[in-house]
């Protein structure tokens, strides 16, 4: 299976975050070392706009065959159009037959190379179209409220007043993996009803966006080197 690292150069939230040193290493060498460990990925491609990350990138055993044109990195611009302009030009251009692939987020360096390979083998034992990883929601999500500019809490679903243990628990994407068939990209979709979750800890589901993300998973990773 082919796996794409998508970096873009742009960050709005922690500039530069994709490469910046995390625990004495690029935050992106998290990700491709875990992807180059796989036993189901044959090749791992970097996706960006920027020669610094393409660089170190390839540095750290990936393939770049093209740089992202702007008007796939920019801030409005769709991750799932880039997919299909990488896929539809590996396969065109470059000698590839890519019927379906994997997608591992830079800023997800918690993830290990076991949910790389269990997400993927899932997908095969399933026939999915696709698998995402998700982890638990640690709250209710009817306990979520809208807050408008005045400040006060609407309501986003009918009320319910129960303790914790009397709703059902709810589970979010964690942005680590996505495993899919390009048939399900190329209609523009990530999910289908043949669609199933990986579930993730919480301790190796962090998106790192922000600063505060980024000190976090630092810890984490201090703590398990310690």
């Amino acid at each position: 299976m082919l796996a794409i690292i998508p970096a873009r150069c742009g960050s709005k939230g922690l500039p530069g975050k994709n490469i910046k040193d995390l625990y004495g290493k690029p935050m992106i060498a998290y990700t491709i070392e875990a992807a180059l460990k796989s036993k189901h990925i044959e090749d791992v491609i970097i996706s960006t706009d920027c020669r610094e990350i393409e660089g170190v990138a390839k540095n750290l055993g990936t393939q770049s065959y093209f740089l992202r044109p702007d008007f796939l990195a920019s801030d409005t611009a769709k991750a799932i159009d880039n997919y299909i302009y990488t896929i539809d030009r590996l396969n065109d251009e470059f000698g590839y037959k890519i019927e379906d692939f994997i997608v591992l987020q830079p800023t997800s360096p918690l993830r290990l190379t076991c949910d790389i390979d269990k997400a993927i083998e899932m997908f095969k034992r399933k026939g999915a179209d696709s698998v995402v990883s998700f982890t638990e929601e640690s709250h209710p999500i009817k306990w979520h409220k809208y807050i408008s500019k005045e400040g006060k809490f609407e309501n986003i679903f009918n009320e319910t007043l129960l303790n914790r243990q009397g709703y059902q628990v709810s589970y979010f994407p964690n942005g680590a993996i996505f495993v899919f068939d390009y048939e399900l990209i190329k209609r523009k979709l990530y999910y289908s009803d043949n669609s199933y979750a990986y579930i993730m800890p919480r301790s190796r589901s962090i998106d790192v966006d922000t600063l505060e993300d980024f000190k976090y998973a630092e810890f984490l990773i201090g703590q398990k080197n310690d």
